[in-house]
């Protein structure tokens, strides 16, 4: 019998999403739409970016490297000292929309992933 087949596996693994990760992070720091996202995050991109990839790895089937490293996400708890309104959660999604589309994967995959992606990204609104 085969490996389960998870979205992590079905992207192609850790590679994969560091790409997706990378392309996340270069849209959200070129973008003029994304600007207000940007201006919330330090300069230096780089723990940012090594937490993301470890909860995506996690998030979408592969290694549970957050957990291990941190502890349960607790994404909206994690993300309370940010003011995260419609307007970030917006340009969050159009850098990671961006990027999915420049990771290969199936058509359904990527429309599952992003319609979970954009529930999650809902869930972390917190103020008005």
């Amino acid at each position: 019998m085969s490996e389960q087949q998870t979205p992590y596996s079905l992207m192609g693994g850790e590679k994969s999403i560091l790409s997706l990760v990378e392309r996340f992070y270069f849209y959200m720091d070129s973008l003029d739409e994304a600007k207000e996202l940007r201006a919330i995050h330090a300069a230096d991109l780089s723990v940012t970016k090594e937490k993301l990839f470890k909860f995506l790895s996690g998030w979408l089937g592969g290694p549970d490297l957050f957990q291990q490293e941190y502890g349960h996400p607790r994404l909206r708890q994690r993300h309370f000292p940010f003011k995260v309104d419609q307007q970030a959660r917006d340009q969050w999604m159009l850098c990671m929309n961006k990027a999915l589309y420049e990771v290969s994967m199936p058509d359904e995959l990527r429309k599952n992933i992003k319609q979970a992606l954009d529930n999650l990204a809902t869930h972390m609104i917190n103020v008005e």
